[in-house]
Order: structure tokens, then C-alpha cells, then sequence
């Protein structure tokens, strides 16, 4: 904006200085014309009027022009020897139509470039024309321009280069920030004991500065979120450990009910219908809450990092097993293996593995209607083992498929006592994978469900 408005300024200071030497220019050619004594009623005298160009102190580069009657008898322009050329007939209609009132005007004379131009009645009436070139002008403004946009181009580069140098050193307390709050991230806070040693440093958190008070400011929140964690976490140690004691104290109040049941059926045949029916009832939710207190118990001990038994474990016998249960267990379904020709083995607890298989076959013949078809498939690839339960069932609803491996997580149609659902057994097969270092994922539409579990391979 400076070189804008230098430029234009100096533009109108040099056509100004010009204009005053085009005004002195041009009297000196109107007084060259005059012939003294003579006005415009005067005869002319003989011979040809004197050329305006012949005025003394005439600058090379000056054109001048004199016009009688409506006619241009002289119009010329001094060469830099000093010596008159003719303009030409073209250049000289130019010359004819510029307004004879003293005024400067720019005009495009062709070849010789841009010119001030004007015109003036002498004493003999006649017009004399004079015009100065504006090269020199446009010269000046040229290499001032270069130089202002030379200066501010190098201006603005130190500008910019310095301003992002001083924003740079200035934003870099909150890039330490940002690596802080990156850290704090990267931190496992979703489960197990959670300590939060990541703190903005000191030299960032001067309260005199509000970068400072950012810093401080997040260091407190950063303290009041491990202060939340620590009870968090012994809040969750009281529940775990209530939950297996509770386990451990049911099992047996539960093995004493369900040992008097089955003396009960044994010491007196005559029982009534209503008696023997509710005995039925008794053993039969003995046996779920025992199996409802098994898996709690087994919750109880993964969650408190307890190792489960590590041995060979021949993973396709284990699947054999399960679907032969399943079968008995639930002859309304399609049963069918897909296994590999050599056994698959792993490391980990045979029992608890078992447990997963169990669990994702009763899961799959639970929710599904009759007639639906549950494949069980082994597999090896590189160094991992997969194991997929498959059905053609109706599928797990959405709203359902993210919650499915949560504790106590039942459908609907699984909270009906026919089912003898307990809302753990996808909650047992999640905590059983993670402890043999594995995973479990849900992939389920209409038509197609399927639980993939990956072991590391043996």
C-alpha cells in the first residue's frame, strides 16, 4: 500500500513539474511566432511564419506545431542533435484535435510515445501546439517502482520469516501441551490401576502468562482425572473382591440345597406329583445359580489377574467335544464341524477353552429357532488360530451387537426364565480369550451370524 500510494504521488508531482515546463515551453514558442506591432487584423507579411521549435532554449524530444487558418503550416519535433524533423501528416491530424485552451493534456503520438500537450492563440490569433514527452516520467516511476517493490518483497519475506520464527517460539509451550495431552491418550485408562505421571512441565505454567495458565490449568485437571481413576479403580478392587467372596461363600449353600434334593428323591419314592415337580424346580435353578456363581467367580479371578492354567491343549478335540454336547443338548438345530485334517493345538486351559466353545454354541442354539444350521470351523493361518461359530439365524440386532460381550448384556427373547440365560456367557468367553492373549469379534447381519475367536498358535 505504501508503494501504491508513493507511486501515485510521485506520478502527479512529475506530471505536475512537467506541466510547468510545458506552460514555460510553450510561451516561448508563442513569442516566437508573434510578429510585433501585428494583431490578428493585420496583414501577414511576406515569407513563411517562424518555426515554433526555433525558440531558444527548445529541449530535445520537444514537438511543436503552428496552426493558420486551420491548417498546420509547422509541425515538428527536435531530434537530440538539435535539428527539426517533421511529424508526418498522421501525427499531425493528432495535433489538430487538442483544445486550444492552455490546458495540458496527455496524448499517444504513436512511435514517439506519450506526450503533454498545449495549445495557445498568439497574438495573431494562429494556435501554437507544444508538447513535452512523458518518457522521462514513466523512467522515474519504472525504477521506483522496482525499488519500492524490491524493498517491500524483502520486507515482507524478513516479515514473514521473523513472524513465524516469533510465533513458532511462542506457540511452542503449547506444542509441549499438545505432546503432553498426546501422552495422557496413549495411557490404558479403560481398565486395570491407572497413574497419570504425564504432567505439563513447570516452565510452562506461569500464571503470569496466559499460555501459563493453560498449562496450569490442564495440570490440575490432569490431577483431579487420577484422582478419579485411583477411586475408580479401588472402588471396582471392593466390588471384585465382594463379588468373589460372594461366589465363593454361594457354592456351598448351593451344593447343600442341591445335595437335600437329590436325598430328598432318593429316602422317599412316594412323592407327589406337586412335591416332585418341585424339586424339579429346585435342582433346576440350583443349577443355574451354580453356574450362575461359577461364572462370577470365574469373572472375579480374571479381573484380579489371576493365571489360568497354560498346557497343551488340542483345540479341534475340545470342538469335537462341544458340538456332541450341543447336539444332545439341542437336537432342533443343524450341528455341523468344519475342521482341518491335522489337529489344532494351542497353549492355554483346556477347561475354560472348552468353557468359550460351550458357551458360543449354547449362545447360538439359545437365540436361534429350530431347524437353523450352527457351524463350528477351525483354521490356521501364519501364527494364529481361528475359531468360528456360524448360524443362519435371524442375527443380533445392532443396538445389541455392541454390548453383547458386556456383563449381564441379554436380548429380549433372552431374559425369559425358558432360556436360563445369566447374561455372562459371551461376558466368560470375552474374559477367557483376552487371558490367553486372543480376541473374540461379532460380524452379524440377517441370515449370516459369526463369533470369530483368534488364539496365538501353539
Amino acid at each position: 500500500m505504501i508503494g501504491v500510494v508513493t507511486e501515485i504521488a510521485l506520478s502527479a508531482f512529475l506530471v505536475h513539474e512537467l506541466d510547468e515546463q510545458l506552460t514555460s515551453a510553450g510561451d516561448r514558442a508563442v513569442r516566437v511566432s508573434d510578429r510585433p506591432g501585428l494583431g490578428p487584423d493585420s496583414p501577414r507579411p511576406p515569407g513563411p511564419p517562424p518555426d515554433p521549435l526555433g525558440a531558444r532554449g527548445t529541449s530535445p524530444g520537444t514537438i511543436a506545431g503552428l496552426v493558420i487558418d486551420g491548417s498546420v503550416v509547422h509541425a515538428g519535433i527536435l531530434g537530440d542533435d538539435g535539428t527539426p524533423r517533421p511529424l508526418g501528416p498522421s501525427l499531425e491530424d493528432d495535433l489538430l484535435n487538442i483544445p486550444v485552451d492552455g490546458r495540458p493534456e496527455t496524448v499517444s503520438l504513436g512511435d514517439l510515445g506519450d506526450y503533454r500537450v498545449s495549445a495557445l492563440h498568439n497574438e495573431l490569433g494562429d494556435v501554437v501546439i507544444t508538447g513535452l514527452p512523458l518518457d522521462d516520467v514513466h523512467d522515474t516511476l519504472l525504477g521506483v517502482g522496482l525499488i519500492l517493490g524490491g524493498v517491500s518483497l524483502a520486507g515482507l519475506l524478513i516479515t514473514g520469516v521473523s513472524g513465524a520464527l516469533v510465533v513458532r517460539r511462542t506457540l511452542r509451550p503449547l506444542e509441549r501441551m499438545a505432546d503432553t495431552a498426546e501422552k495422557v491418550t496413549e495411557l490404558p485408562l479403560h481398565e486395570g490401576e491407572v497413574q497419570l505421571p504425564v504432567r505439563v512441565p513447570d516452565v510452562d505454567t506461569d500464571p503470569g502468562t496466559e499460555v501459563g495458565r493453560v498449562g496450569a490449568a490442564l495440570n490440575r485437571m490432569l490431577g483431579h482425572v487420577g484422582d478419579a481413576l485411583v477411586a475408580r479403580h479401588e472402588s471396582e478392587t471392593r466390588v471384585r473382591r465382594f463379588v468373589a467372596d460372594a461366589s465363593h461363600e454361594l457354592r456351598t449353600p448351593l451344593a447343600s440345597v442341591s445335595g437335600y434334593t437329590q436325598f430328598i428323591r432318593r429316602s422317599d419314592e412316594d412323592l407327589s406329583a406337586e412335591t416332585a415337580h418341585a424339586l424339579r424346580r429346585v435342582e433346576s435353578e440350583t443349577g443355574r445359580m451354580t453356574t450362575l456363581v461359577e461364572d462370577m467367580l470365574l469373572l472375579a479371578r480374571i479381573d484380579a489377574g489371576r493365571p489360568l492354567a497354560e498346557a497343551e491343549v488340542d483345540l479341534s478335540a475340545l470342538v469335537v467335544d462341544a458340538v456332541s454336547d450341543a447336539t444332545v443338548a439341542m437336537p432342533g438345530h443343524q450341528w455341523r464341524l468344519d475342521l482341518p485334517p491335522e489337529p489344532v493345538t494351542v497353549r492355554g486351559d483346556d477347561t475354560r477353552l472348552h468353557q468359550v466353545i460351550a458357551n458360543l454354541l449354547s449362545n447360538a442354539g439359545k437365540h436361534t429357532p429350530d431347524g437353523t444350521t450352527v457351524t463350528a470351523a477351525l483354521s490356521t493361518s501364519g501364527d494364529a488360530v481361528t475359531l468360528a461359530v456360524t448360524d443362519d439365524g435371524p442375527g443380533i440386532p445392532d443396538e445389541l451387537a455392541g454390548v453383547v460381550f458386556e456383563r449381564f448384556a441379554r436380548g429380549e427373547t433372552s431374559r425369559s426364565r425358558a432360556t436360563g440365560s445369566t447374561g455372562l456367557g459371551l461376558a466368560v468367553v470375552s474374559a477367557v480369550v483376552s487371558a490367553h492373549h486372543g480376541t473374540v469379534d461379532l460380524d452379524s447381519e440377517p441370515g449370516r451370524t459369526v463369533f470369530t475367536v483368534r488364539l496365538p498358535a501353539n
